[in-house]
């Protein structure tokens, strides 16, 4: 007889070294409460996480100074026990070394589905990486990195490129990184023998969009960018053969009548493919779409307010229940009972505090 499986969220801050920085909770599937299992120091900033749940091991990225005192990235690894929900550290490796001043820490990190490589985004670096592990899911090295150059119209924003996310393709042939200072999604394949990223092509925004995020519907056949900087979703048809995006519409995440300042985070589908939503950090609200997966055209549904400010990330759960939102600076974890059929959501009565949580990932054991 098999055991039920166990429903763990795990949690990236900003934080010192000395904090707690990364946190493990279980999730009850009966009501959406949050219990916490384990908190991890010794890492600076692990801001973004990503989960191999099948192998057990949690990744993170950090950051650290070099001789000369500017920030450099690196990413840890950790084994994860399904049971307790404990961390154990079992390797940890520089990611881009920083050339001058200019500082290579990361935002964003993602991983191949046949556990070969890390991918790595630098902000302020304007690059992408390309780490490769081992045979037991442990970091190795750095084997790659692509740098962007350029800048877009924004004089704050966009001086300079800011890759801010990668993310595969369903078939993994592409990874499409947004470039946030660029208005552009460039995309890579990547040369497993060679350990390197090879240029696809570039897929141009309108101007002042600044994409952040991206997702791909799971039926492949369409894919939803948000943008940072004028808070917008762009839509695209997808083209698997060619790589190709092309552009359908872009809708606003924020209502008519708001008028203050907002950006945009996270963006994520329903499991079905049915309900679109995105975080507005000012606006402090997630936004709701119905999709139409056959023309990628977007139907607003509803803005639901986060119950807390600055929600930097968010991610539904693998059933579908429940979305979980990291609010920065309300400090907290809030959780949302999410509707099959309508796409709505309702908060369920339960948060947990965390300081400063930007990342949130549900893993099924």
């Amino acid at each position: 007889m098999t055991e039920p499986s166990k429903l763990l969220l795990f949690t990236g801050s900003y934080s010192g070294a000395g904090e707690s920085g990364i946190h493990v909770f279980q999730l009850d599937p009966s009501g959406g409460a949050l219990t916490l299992l384990d908190e991890v120091q010794g890492i600076a900033n692990p801001t973004f996480v990503n989960v191999n749940a099948k192998g057990h091991v949690l990744y993170a990225i950090g950051e650290k100074l070099n001789e000369e005192g500017v920030k450099e990235g690196e990413v840890a690894a950790y084994s994860i026990d399904p049971v307790s929900g404990t961390l154990t550290e079992i390797s940890r490796t520089g990611t881009m070394p920083a050339e001058g001043k200019t500082q290579t820490t990361t935002c964003h990190i993602t991983r191949d589905a046949d556990d070969r490589y890390l991918i790595v985004t630098s902000y302020h670096g304007g690059m992408i990486g390309l780490v490769s592990l081992d045979g037991e899911g442990k970091t190795v090295r750095l084997t790659d990195s692509a740098v962007h150059t350029g800048h877009g119209p924004h004089p704050e924003r966009q001086d300079r490129p800011h890759p801010h996310s990668a993310t595969f393709s369903p078939d993994e042939r592409f990874l499409f990184v947004c470039d946030l200072g660029l208005d552009v999604i460039r995309a890579y394949s990547i040369n497993y023998e060679k350990g390197t990223l090879e240029l696809h092509g570039d897929t141009k925004l309108h101007t002042g969009a600044g994409p952040r995020h991206f997702a791909f519907h799971p039926d492949g056949h369409s894919a939803y960018v948000i943008n940072e900087v004028d808070s917008t979703i762009t839509s695209f048809t997808y083209e698997a053969d060619s790589g190709a995006l092309q552009t359908v519409l872009t809708v606003p995440t924020l209502p008519k009548d708001y008028t203050l300042e907002n950006t945009c985070a996270e963006i994520a589908l329903s499991p079905d493919g049915r309900y679109l939503y995105g975080s507005n950090r000012g606006h402090d609200s997630l936004v709701v779409f119905a999709v139409n997966p056959a023309t990628a055209e977007l139907d607003f549904v509803e803005h639901v307010s986060t119950r807390g400010g600055h929600p930097r990330h968010f991610a539904v759960t693998p059933d579908g229940d429940y979305l979980i939102v990291a609010n920065r600076d309300a400090n907290n974890l809030v959780v949302f009972a999410r509707d099959i059929e309508s796409g709505r959501l309702t908060f369920t009565g339960n948060e947990a505090a965390v300081s400063k949580p930007v990342c949130v990932k549900p893993a099924l054991f």
